[in-house]
């Protein structure tokens, strides 16, 4: 997943993402830019779950002061419930205010949505209880009516099974790829909202030995104090280690 991000990072068909910001307790977005700068390419990356060296110093305010000044070119957001118009459920289950399942909650969501040029969409889980024809509650609009200012919308999803593209014009994801172990099919019966299919389905390319490199390596270092339970998880280091 980090890969297939750090390559919508790159698109070269999107708005260059100069400045990037990853919200708190997002490892897999946060290695997927730190494999981006370590492969090279000059951005500049705001990790507010980011313990020491954060250029923030009042963390969120200052976030949202630079999404609303258009100085933000790339954001991520996850959600309990992503339907197929790309609507993000942040808050729950049920009516109002969640009466079945809570989440977590809405927190900046939806101003960062509207504000931010590109914002890519990820959820590791792929199941039909996540992938829903209409979210319960719109946290974060994946569209707005005509005249509603917002500078950008979803550029795409990715999760722990596919990529799918998303065209806001027609409010509609695309399956773009599937990963390895994946069929069309099987994604087709995972997810609850309906979508574009192309003839053929391509797969996701596998990590190249340099990108596991730096993943495993920089990448990791990089992420062990701030993210020590997912780097335990997922390169089985521990925050003390360091590649020489």
């Amino acid at each position: 997943m980090a890969v297939a991000l750090a390559a919508l990072i790159q698109d070269p068909a999107a708005p260059p993402a100069r400045h990037i910001a990853v919200g708190a307790a997002s490892p897999i977005p946060a290695a997927a830019c730190w494999l981006v700068r370590k492969a090279g390419a000059n951005v500049r990356l705001s990790l507010l779950h980011k313990r020491r060296g954060n250029p923030f110093t009042e963390g969120t305010r200052e976030l949202f002061d630079l999404a609303g000044q258009g100085r933000i070119d790339l954001f991520f957001l996850g959600g309990g419930q992503i339907d197929g118009q790309a609507n993000i459920n942040l808050i729950g289950t049920g009516d109002w205010p969640g009466s079945k399942v809570r989440f977590p909650g809405s927190f900046g969501s939806a101003f960062m949505y509207m504000m931010v040029p590109r914002t890519i969409l990820f959820r590791e889980e792929h199941s039909p209880r996540v992938f829903v024809p209409r979210v319960d509650i719109v946290s974060a609009p994946g569209i707005s009516a005509p005249g509603v200012y917002r500078r950008g919308t979803a550029q795409a999803l990715v999760t722990g099974k596919c990529v799918f593209g998303f065209d806001p014009a027609r409010a509609r994801f695309r399956l773009v790829s599937v990963h390895p172990g994946e069929t069309a099919a099987s994604v087709r019966a995972a997810t609850g909202f309906d979508y574009d299919e192309p003839a053929t389905v391509e797969d996701t390319p596998d990590p190249s030995a340099e990108q596991l490199a730096l993943l495993r390596g920089a990448v990791c270092d990089e992420m062990l104090e701030t993210y020590p339970e997912f780097c335990r998880r997922v390169w089985q280091r521990e925050a003390q280690e360091r590649v020489a």
